[in-house]
């Protein structure tokens, strides 16, 4: 009986040793999961069962509909806030632990995964910040749109405000368009692109925090804030 030489072996093994790590990476990047988080506007299953514990618990008194609309919105604060969570009404890992669900697992395209200042954004992020500049921005110059989208970002990377885009969007009474559901209309491809610019690192307002059109602004407070650039019908301020 004729034995392998010793090279042969050797390669029979390396070539096994390479065919076993190419078929564990396929088999890690072909597991399709993902950490999915909830904010309003989202629709699927997970949300359901977070309206169903919420409504077990007595947050919520709406219907398990699989849509995250204002009541679950509200009720996902209530729930926040009587356990010591940030209350910005988005349920991330934390709100999803105290609830006793999980987030991982593969979620629908809407789901939205946010960007924590300088990351890389979703396509949840950026229909979503799209959708916040379509409401309060239609009929601004298009760098005005990219300002607007420059406001929400320059406020996650603030520490007085949320940190991810959902929270400072839908943080109380921070923007007319979600008070009057004007947030839930469907961006146009310009609204798109000035997201997607802005999350680029695009920032016309040159760091402001806020900004308002003089001709409807009713808060006297946002009068005092200095305002050191002037695009379109906005004033911006730090």
């Amino acid at each position: 009986m004729k034995h392998k030489s010793m090279p042969s072996v050797i390669a029979v093994v390396l070539t096994l040793f390479i065919c076993g790590i190419m078929l564990a990476d396929y088999w890690i990047e072909g597991s399709g999961t993902k950490e999915t988080i909830l904010y309003w506007g989202s629709t699927g299953n997970k949300v359901s069962e977070v309206q169903s514990k919420l409504k077990q618990w007595g947050y919520y008194d709406g219907a398990v509909d699989g849509v995250y609309g204002a009541k679950t919105f509200e009720a996902v604060k209530l729930f926040q806030r009587k356990n010591g969570l940030k209350v910005d009404g988005v349920v991330g890992p934390q709100t999803a632990a105290a609830m006793g669900i999980t987030l991982t697992g593969t979620g629908p395209a809407s789901d939205y995964q946010p960007s924590r200042g300088g990351g890389t954004a979703s396509g949840g992020d950026v229909y979503l910040l799209a959708r916040a500049v379509h409401a309060e921005a239609r009929g601004e110059p298009y760098i005005g749109k990219v300002a607007v989208a420059a406001v929400i970002l320059n406020r996650v990377k603030n520490p007085s405000f949320p940190n991810t885009i959902a929270g400072v969007i839908y943080q109380p009474g921070a923007f007319t368009a979600v008070a009057d559901g004007q947030i839930n209309l469907a961006p146009d491809e310009e609204a798109l692109r000035a997201a997607r610019d802005a999350l680029n690192g695009w920032d016309p307002t040159y760091g402001a925090i806020y900004y308002y059109n003089p001709a409807k602004a009713t808060s006297g407070w946002i009068w005092s804030r200095p305002v050191h650039i002037v695009i379109g019908r906005h004033r911006f301020a730090k």
